[in-house]
């Protein structure tokens, strides 16, 4: 397998081909998989479309005290940085017509073809063209990296700022251009806002400069203040934010707490993590077997390089074992260094087949391991693009349709925001202790499902709607007052 490509189509190529695999289902509503965590993220963006972008105080649609703890009437959403929802907002109110949630998806895919790219400068200069090709084909192409990647979540922008990081500054330790010192810094900051534990993957800096530099201190301390510089903003963000506590989600349960029981390095944090996500469904089980290959005929520097890119990702697992094992999203962060390894695993692999089998044999056995590895593992993907709860757009276009825009409602889904994020209101995503959500400003109840309390409720309560699949509910209008 020989690549010639002076202009560099075959990279063309590889990132048309994941561009044209991104485009399946954009158009989905957010009702997927995880559709918890993008709409909350989506309605960061959906509030600065409608209310105006103040990047130092992020609010979204969930009032309830169900992720901070508190009461959050103000709807603060104090996670990551949001730039990358203003931009998006900026974007829907720049070309009207946008939609909001393909838009997101849209911006996603974009940055994760960046990843792409520059993921392949960064092996080419360690491994060599070869592996770098078939590392991004295989970023491109791997069943879970395409669906993380057309996702609402930072993650997809947070790989492309830590990749490109990564990249910048090796081409700095490469031409000594302070342009890609600043680069560098200013990616890694970026990538710091919108996720915090990419500092985790600060070693990789570290470890680019010693196998550049060795131990010459004097070509090599400006990593330090490239890590030091790279920190402050999220520092300062973090102290910020502790002035909206309501709007800050509990993050203890994602350490090592999982429902009451410990669960780092416990038998079941292996076999989710090892078993479940990383050979099944990342690499279809077969795609696993170019991992044994990848550790033959290290140089030097990939041992350095891609050896501390994997020790930052068993370090992520450790400390946020909980979190890792609780939501697959969390495994997203590890999709760069699993590609450049079933990469190398394959380059190797044909090395030693070209040695036993004639001609272009090689080539096609390890064809149809790729191709059954990626089948395998799409099957299990293509269950996250299932549009759930199609009773919940049926109710939330009713919502939408008959209350008023600044209606706040509950929106009851026993606390998932995915049915609150359809109704295009601020509000509750639960039920019960329903006087008080209504001293509090609930005005109207929706439902879809005919349980004890809407039927206590409906019972109490003006019906603005009904339909065999929804309710709803007019709280500030009793049937006796009616």
């Amino acid at each position: 397998m020989k690549f010639k490509s002076p202009r560099n189509w075959l990279l063309i190529s590889i990132l048309l081909l994941a561009f044209a695999l991104r485009l399946y289902k954009i158009n989905n509503p957010v009702l997927d998989w995880h559709s918890f965590r993008q709409a909350d993220t989506a309605s960061v963006t959906r509030e600065y479309v409608k209310h105006g972008i103040n990047l130092l105080v992020p609010r979204y649609h969930d009032l309830s005290n169900i992720q901070s703890g508190q009461l959050n009437l103000e709807g603060y959403r104090m996670v990551e940085f949001p730039f990358i929802n203003a931009l998006i907002a900026w974007l829907v109110l720049t070309i009207p017509g946008l939609s909001i949630d393909v838009t997101s998806r849209i911006v996603s895919v974009i940055f994760s073809l960046g990843t792409i790219g520059a993921l392949f400068y960064v092996v080419k200069k360690y491994s060599g063209s070869k592996v770098a090709y078939f590392s991004a084909l295989m970023m491109a192409v791997l069943p879970f990296s395409v669906y993380y990647s057309r996702v609402i979540l930072p993650e997809p922008v947070m790989l492309f700022f830590l990749v490109f990081s990564v990249l910048s500054y090796l081409n700095w330790t490469k031409q000594r251009h302070w342009g890609w010192y600043v680069s560098s810094l200013f990616s890694f900051a970026l990538a710091l806002l919108l996720k915090p534990f990419v500092v985790f993957f600060t070693p990789i800096l570290l470890a680019i400069t010693w196998a550049e530099y060795g131990f010459n201190f004097k070509k090599g301390w400006p990593v330090l203040p490239l890590i030091m510089i790279s920190g402050l903003p999220l520092l300062w963000w973090r102290s910020w934010i502790q002035q909206f506590p309501s709007g800050i989600p509990a993050t203890k349960q994602l350490l090592n707490d999982f429902d009451g029981h410990p669960m780092r390095f416990r038998p079941a944090w292996f076999r989710v993590l090892g078993y479940e996500r990383l050979i099944k469904l990342i690499c279809g089980v077969v795609l696993f077997i170019f991992f044994p290959f990848s550790i033959l005929k290290l140089q030097k520097k990939e041992i350095v390089i891609y050896g501390t890119w994997w020790l930052g990702v068993l370090a992520y697992f450790s400390v946020f074992a909980a979190g890792s094992v609780r939501h697959d999203y969390y495994q997203v962060i590890m999709i760069p260094i699993v590609a450049v390894t079933i990469a190398r695993g394959i380059v190797i692999a044909e090395q030693y087949l070209q040695k036993y089998l004639p001609n272009q044999l090689p080539v096609v056995v390890l064809a149809g391991i790729v191709i059954t590895g990626l089948l395998i593992s799409g099957y299990q993907v293509k269950g996250f693009y299932q549009i759930n709860h199609d009773e919940y757009l049926e109710a939330g276009a009713a919502v939408d349709r008959l209350l008023p825009p600044d209606a706040k409602i509950i929106a009851q889904a026993n606390g998932d925001t995915l049915f609150l994020y359809q109704t295009n209101r601020t509000g509750w995503p639960i039920g019960f202790s329903i006087d008080e959500k209504i001293q509090d400003g609930a005005e109207y109840y929706v439902t879809t499902a005919m349980d004890d309390e809407a039927k206590e409720l409906e019972a109490k309560y003006f019906t603005v709607e009904k339909s065999p699949n929804y309710l709803i509910l007019d709280l500030t209008k009793k049937k006796d007052e009616s």
